[in-house]
């Protein structure tokens, strides 16, 4: 990790395939039109693909409807007729559409929330556990459980956002203290202490109260079975502002991965970045964890992955994490829903049987992109 107090040379270099990209003391990434038309193909690639996996999870699950089935009710088709029910109308429409949609949203929004915290604590290794964001969230669906007796997804929404929220204002609070306030190193080690914390009084709590561990554990293997529209609406919007604010931020980003001193002579407000980058990735993590459940690696490893194609530069980077991360998480949702029928293995599972080999493989690949 780069000393805060020290800018760099003003260039990082990192080879993408046969292509060397620079990051210039601006922020801009320098290279070919044609390599920005390339990268700009495949992201349309990727968004057909997730396109393509999101209509293949709605045909797959325990009860066999099957891939045209499937598609003819989505599009409105009768129900009663070529083969089709009710029921299976109200499966596809009902509990496979809006299980895909927010696995798209879920996945997308920890990839890029990973992605920002990355850049924010210039940490290779940050995501949204590493500044207590998902330590927030648990603390906060325990006391909506145990003290409230909540025991409905969509009143866990709210109460996990709440808890991740205040979370990350009490790890800014504690890492802007000091001489060396606000820097990456003290917002990690504060992080690192709050989550801490708050994983010891939830551990506290679940042994005091068999029926709060009974409701909160299910929660917390991280599981998309069983969401409805409902609970798609009610993060949806959180989703929305925080990959805005993500995206609006890309090239603040480009210029604080250079160190505060650089970026401060380069006319950027340092803290100002950091408090609003904050923001964006607290708010992506908090609502999907608060929908689905803690799920792991998606913000570790998918940045990584998307780094060695396209390079450091965020307005690439951002973008692509955002696809990939919906894409990696439909494809263990429905691995999860086949391997183990009639049953299924929970997402937050899959997701770390998934990203474990691949984060190492990444790792022994080459040494971690420096972000």
């Amino acid at each position: 990790m780069p000393d805060h107090d020290e800018p760099d040379t003003g260039t990082d270099t990192h080879a993408g395939g046969d292509e060397v990209v620079q990051v210039t003391a601006a922020g801009t990434r320098t290279g070919s039109a044609g390599g920005a038309s390339l990268r700009a193909v495949g992201l349309l690639a990727l968004a057909a693909l997730a396109l393509v996996v999101l209509l293949v999870s709605i045909g797959i699950g325990s009860r066999d409807i099957g891939l045209a089935q499937s598609w003819a009710l989505l599009v409105g088709g009768d129900p009663g007729t070529a083969g089709t029910s009710g029921t299976e109308a109200a499966v596809v429409r009902d509990l496979r559409v809006p299980r895909g949609l927010l696995a798209l949203g879920v996945g997308a929004a920890l990839a890029l929330s990973g992605a920002v915290m990355q850049g924010l604590s210039r940490n290779p290794l940050a995501d949204p556990g590493l500044l207590g964001v998902n330590a927030g969230a648990s603390a906060a669906v325990v006391v909506a459980i145990g003290v409230f007796g909540i025991g409905t997804v969509t009143g866990y929404v709210w109460f996990a956002l709440a808890g991740a929220a205040v979370t990350m204002a009490a790890v800014h609070v504690l890492g802007a203290t000091g001489r060396s306030s606000g820097t990456p190193d003290r917002l990690v080690l504060a992080g690192a202490a709050v989550a801490a914390v708050l994983v010891a009084l939830v551990n506290a709590a679940l042994v005091l109260s068999p029926r709060t561990f009974d409701s909160f554990r299910f929660w917390n293997l991280g599981s998309l079975d069983g969401r409805r529209t409902d609970v798609l609406v009610s993060v949806a919007p959180f989703l929305l502002v925080g990959v805005v604010a993500a995206f609006a931020l890309s090239r603040a980003l480009d210029t604080l991965a250079l160190g505060d001193r650089a970026g401060t002579a380069l006319g950027l407000d340092v803290e100002r970045t950091r408090l609003l980058a904050g923001g964006a990735a607290t708010v992506l993590a908090g609502a999907a964890t608060a929908a689905v459940g803690p799920v792991a690696f998606l913000g570790l490893a998918v940045p990584h992955a998307v780094r060695f194609v396209v390079g450091p530069a965020h307005s690439w980077l951002l973008p692509y994490t955002a696809l990939l991360g919906g894409i990696v998480m439909l494809v263990a949702d429905v691995i999860g829903r086949v391997v183990a029928p009639p049953g299924e293995i929970q997402v937050g599972v899959m997701t770390a049987v998934l990203g474990v080999p691949v984060f190492v493989a990444l790792c022994r690949r080459r040494r971690l992109v420096s972000v």
